[in-house]
């Protein structure tokens, strides 16, 4: 579904992509940070819907965004999932084999993987703690994360929202963050989340925003 189904959203964005634009963008800030091929990391906050509708319009490669297991049951979500080539990750469970494996997949055919640190839209629009999933994919796998800050999405579509509203957003990328790889036996959760906090100052830097859960 999602070798026939991307490339239609992704026709459909093309063909919009103009209207989207004037609708609901401002301004792309750092689109030459994102690297023209192979895999990496793409980490953004996390404020509205419209944070991952927004930044495919503006980005010609393909994404794969790791998605809550809600939405792979929900009677229309689940379709848009497909399509999209989401990868289910379940936030109740430290297994997520099939996701890893998704992932790997994904890595291995050169990628983008899109991942919201927070872990779930922000409930003010302001930034949350985020978990440490980015930093043990970046650490694990060797891979660079491109920090991306999105300003004003909350504004268009808040989780309050039944539906959008006319107003613009503006999207900041960062250059790509590296992180050494460590092995399995010294991996440990002081080094998950300076590096988790490492990636979400970034973010917060590109979102004109302060991330209060540093060291915590």
């Amino acid at each position: 579904m999602t070798r026939f189904g991307y490339p239609f959203i992704k026709l459909f964005f093309k063909l919009f992509s103009p209207v989207v634009r004037k609708l609901w963008i401002a301004d792309v800030h750092g689109l030459e940070n994102l690297p023209a091929q192979g895999p990496c990391l793409v980490a953004s906050n996390h404020e509205s819907y419209f944070d991952f509708i927004l930044f495919i319009a503006v980005v010609d490669r393909k994404i794969h965004y790791l998605a809550a297991e809600k939405f792979f049951v929900h009677p229309i979500w689940k379709w848009f999932m497909a399509f999209m080539g989401c990868i289910r990750v379940d936030r109740y469970s430290d297994a997520n084999v099939r996701a890893y494996r998704e992932i790997a997949r994904a890595v291995k055919q050169g990628r983008l993987i899109g991942i919201f640190p927070e872990g779930t839209r922000s409930p003010d629009g302001r930034l949350m703690k985020a978990k440490k999933g980015v930093a043990l994919l970046a650490i694990k796998s060797g891979l660079p994360v491109v920090p991306v800050g999105m300003r004003g999405t909350w504004e268009i579509m808040s989780v309050r929202d039944k539906r959008p509203k006319l107003c613009k957003a503006s999207i900041h990328i960062g250059e790509p963050l590296r992180f050494e790889k460590v092995d399995d036996r010294d991996l440990d959760e002081e080094i998950l989340r300076q590096a988790t906090d490492t990636v979400m100052l970034h973010i917060a830097s590109l979102t004109g925003e302060e991330y209060l859960f540093a060291g915590k």
